[in-house]
């Protein structure tokens, strides 16, 4: 099991909580790994889990601190619309540069991390695959992960702030995100080498979270995963 701890991010007008997991080597390349609407809760610490195993530094820092520090919410129906409800909050009284203040000085503390030795990747699911694709529009990130991230088809004038390398995975038969948009960010980053648009045909939304019942589809989710193994690899250097 990776040892953890909590880190304490700072920002001009207050502070707030990052959960951090290291790997076994005690250093690393790092992971800004970004929460669903759950918060940070036993997934995404289970994939903070997963990422130290592999050799990274990550820190899952607490996205909703702004209007409820701590959300944790189970992955059944109560959870679900609890989760709704803090989202629809945040996403309507926190605007888009907070949340991107927010999101890059949790980068940067992680870059400063001690423990951190190479590159920085970001890496969200769902509402963390939003914030991903902001963090690296806004900040500096060697690489980025974004998981089936609603939003981002609404947000494509970011495409041009974006430098680094980028791979999104979709599910062909999500409700949340239609296949219109999914082939609108493909295009928008058309001609991108280093830019990946994977698409699980038969998933649907948040199809990797295991822990999610409604959710988890197995197959996709160990092909995502291991693409997902590959690019860090590929992009991160210790």
């Amino acid at each position: 099991m990776a040892t953890t701890r909590t880190e304490t991010i700072t920002v001009t007008d207050g502070s707030f909580a990052g959960h951090l997991s290291l790997p076994d080597a005690g250093s690393g390349p790092g992971v800004l790994l970004l929460q669903e609407i759950f918060g940070v809760n036993d997934f995404l610490r289970q994939k903070a889990g997963d990422l130290a195993a592999l050799g990274y530094v990550v820190l899952a820092p607490d996205v909703f601190w702004r209007i409820e520090p701590g959300v944790e919410l189970p992955h059944d129906d109560a959870g679900l619309e609890r989760g709704f409800e803090v989202v629809g909050r945040y996403n309507t009284e926190i605007d888009l540069s907070t949340k991107a203040a927010d999101l890059v000085a949790a980068l940067e503390h992680l870059e400063a991390l001690p423990e951190v030795s190479g590159g920085v990747a970001v890496m969200g699911y769902c509402l963390g695959g939003f914030l991903a694709y902001l963090t690296a529009a806004e900040g500096e990130p060697a690489a980025c992960v974004s998981y089936y991230g609603s939003g981002i088809a609404d947000a494509l004038g970011l495409v041009d702030s974006i430098h680094c390398p980028v791979l999104f995975h979709f599910g062909g038969r999500d409700p949340y995100i239609p296949n219109e948009q999914i082939e609108a960010v493909t295009a928008a980053f058309a001609g991108r080498p280093d830019v990946t648009v994977r698409v699980e045909p038969e998933a649907g939304h948040a199809f990797e979270n295991l822990l999610a019942p409604r959710f988890a589809m197995p197959e996709p989710a160990a092909r995502s995963w291991a693409a997902t193994v590959e690019w860090l690899a590929e992009h991160l250097k210790g």
